[in-house]
């Protein structure tokens, strides 16, 4: 499948702001299954100074100054992706769990260290016997590993409510927790804590999923958003995304963006600014897919 995104960020200041740094992880992954063919990012006001690195999980980062006085910042990124479905995974096959978690509990061997990395506590992520508790009738006895996250991906999704009021990006995860409510970003965190609870190596991924109108109706434009959802890595089959705001298994209608060790390593934007006042960023997501366009 391919897919045109736009992705519009826009601040605008209710005071002056006299100079503005900022980081965007707005460039689409390359891997196995997705290639992003094209991309474009387009900064108004044109930065005085901008960079293009790489970060510590291999994420594209562009950092950018505006060193002149602005009332409005607007960042839009455009990409065309082709997303390919892949293999279907076997869950059944997957490892034990308790055995995937021996693996981990002391160093993990060379070949396994990026994966060793996501069993830690992280900025948003807390890991407790609440949580470890939460996700352990999906462990029973001898479950392979993915048979037991797609079972605490079902769990996530039946007693959570997504609620786009309930939270904000700085909600404290035991707060989501005890509240049951909130959206993809808390929901991911939620299933990652959980899994790193019980001792489990997952990862945070950012992204988009196309959104699909109801039949006979047109999708409206910005209908789309920020995605985010969980992984897990499975030894000797790698890493699996689970999607608990949706209930399924990513596919070819995710397209992902970055992956780190919870949110605060992936924000679409972030930056600090001089001057400004109170204000919210508008976000608008459009996910297009370009076989649709073409008819």
């Amino acid at each position: 499948m391919k897919y045109r995104v736009s992705h519009s960020t826009v601040y605008e200041y209710p005071a002056p702001v006299t100079v503005s740094h900022h980081t965007a992880r707005l460039h689409p992954r390359q891997g196995d299954r997705q290639q992003c063919r094209s991309f474009s990012l387009r900064i108004t006001p044109h930065p005085a100074l901008r960079t293009t690195r790489h970060d510590f999980f291999g994420n594209q980062v562009s950092a950018f100054s505006i060193q002149e006085i602005h009332d409005r910042l607007e960042i839009i990124a455009i990409s065309e992706i082709e997303v390919a479905e892949g293999p279907p995974v076997s869950l059944a096959s997957s490892a034990p769990w308790e055995e995937v978690v021996a693996l981990f509990r002391e160093a993990a061997p060379s070949d396994l260290l990026d994966a060793y990395q996501f069993i830690f506590e992280s900025p948003n992520i807390r890991c407790s016997p609440e949580l470890a508790e939460f996700a352990a009738p999906c462990f029973a006895p001898g479950r392979p590993l993915l048979q037991g996250a797609q079972e605490l991906n079902r769990l996530i999704h039946r007693v959570f409510k997504y609620d786009s009021e309930a939270t904000t990006i700085s909600t404290p995860l035991e707060e989501v927790f005890a509240k049951r409510h909130g959206v993809c970003q808390d929901f991911a965190h939620v299933a990652i804590a959980s899994l790193r609870s019980l001792g489990l190596p997952a990862r945070y991924v950012s992204g988009y999923v196309r959104t699909r109108p109801p039949q006979g109706e047109r999708a409206l434009v910005g209908a789309d958003a920020s995605h985010a959802w969980f992984s897990v890595f499975a030894p000797g089959i790698g890493w699996v995304d689970f999607d608990p705001t949706n209930n399924l298994i990513p596919a070819a209608e995710h397209i992902t963006l970055g992956y780190g060790r919870d949110f605060s390593d992936i924000s679409p934007v972030s930056g600090m600014i001089v001057g400004g006042g109170e204000h919210v960023a508008k976000v608008a997501v459009e996910v297009e897919p370009l076989q649709a366009r073409a008819e």
